[in-house]
């Protein structure tokens, strides 16, 4: 979609008008997109106040169940996961809804007109929930090369068979970022009018940062490369990095996009191929830092271009400014070049 917004005042501009004005540019759209991308946003307006008035709901806590990860299952994720399979129930737009919160792919009604498939961490940062602390909600919007109906799982290729993708921000201001390959905008939810409001035209994330975000309770369980890595960027004389690290991995990409640094959860000794999913963390992550000039990698390979073998596939990450991630990707094939010899 090209930037639709010419000389409007971008701070008048609500979300819905900035899609609809979007498709415009397209004739050969039929609006399925358009619609999709509103019901994520209605969803998130909903959550959005969910959290809000979750400790009076008895919202906060776990469920004593856990996901197919084998992770605790907080009541906010559950309740989130319903919110989004009920916001397209009935709405025919999506084949097949793929969550963290459900072990295999959810069919939906209406899967065999459809040509999409939603890729969804309904609330990352759970551990933030209980503490006030920043969470979000991720999204990828994924059309298999084929693009006729019924979408499948199956033809998934890569994280290129996206055609949008996006997080919902729930902090001190609820923030809706997407992308649908022509660059990165950002709005913010107006409690007052019901609206997410454009705040953030074409974001771009700067080439260098000063931050770097990453877990550095698990440094002895990385490799030499990845340990050298985080030893360069806090000892860096003439461009020193601080340690700025939430707990959730959209509020430090947020950071990244708006401030510039790097983002990077690698592979451990206990997480032998990354820890982070593909198809609902990393690659709409990827897909987004990418439209905004940034970078996204494994460490050896572009996290978009990683081929999707599994709905839970795990994948390492670093993301981030795009001379930072590259700088990653050197460190990073030290171990290659010392394996081979």
């Amino acid at each position: 979609m090209t930037d639709p917004r010419g000389t409007t005042d971008a701070s008048r501009m609500t979300l819905s008008r900035h899609i609809l004005e979007a498709q415009r540019q397209h004739p050969e759209a039929h609006g399925e997109l358009s619609v999709l991308l509103l019901q994520i946003a209605f969803a998130g307006k909903i959550f959005s106040h969910a959290l809000r008035r979750a400790a009076f709901a008895g919202r906060l806590g776990v469920t004593g169940e856990q996901n197919v990860q084998g992770e605790q299952t907080k009541k906010l994720d559950a309740f989130g996961n319903d919110v989004i399979v009920e916001a397209f129930a009935r709405t025919e737009l999506v084949a097949a809804i793929v969550s963290e919160e459900m072990d295999e792919p959810r069919q939906m009604a209406g899967g065999p007109t459809a040509s999409y498939i939603l890729c969804i961490d309904p609330l990352d940062g759970s551990s933030n929930s209980d503490v006030n602390g920043v969470v979000a909600t991720i999204f990828g919007v994924y059309r298999p090369a084929s693009g006729q109906p019924p979408a499948r799982t199956a033809d998934l290729r890569s994280g290129r068979d996206q055609v949008a993708a996006g997080y919902i921000m729930y902090g001190p201001s609820t923030v809706l970022v997407y992308t649908t390959g022509n660059g990165v905008d950002g709005f913010t939810l107006d409690h007052d009018l019901g609206e997410f409001i454009l705040t953030h035209p074409q974001l771009r994330c700067p080439e260098r940062g000063p931050y770097y975000s990453a877990n550095v309770g698990n440094l002895h369980d990385w490799s030499e490369p990845v340990r050298a890595y985080v030893t360069h960027l806090a000892a860096d004389v003439e461009r020193p990095h601080s340690l700025r690290y939430t707990g959730a991995l959209v509020a430090d990409l947020h950071r990244c996009l708006i401030d510039g640094g790097v983002y990077l959860y690698p592979a451990d000794r206990h997480y032998a191929t990354g820890k982070l999913r593909l198809l609902y963390e990393c690659a709409p992550l990827a897909f987004i830092a990418e439209q905004a000039g940034g970078a996204a990698t494994t460490g050896s390979t572009a996290v978009m271009d990683v081929s999707i073998e599994a709905p839970h596939q795990r994948v390492p990450l670093a993301i981030g400014s795009r001379e930072e991630v590259r700088a990653f990707e050197r460190f990073s094939q030290r171990r290659s070049r010392a394996a081979n010899g």
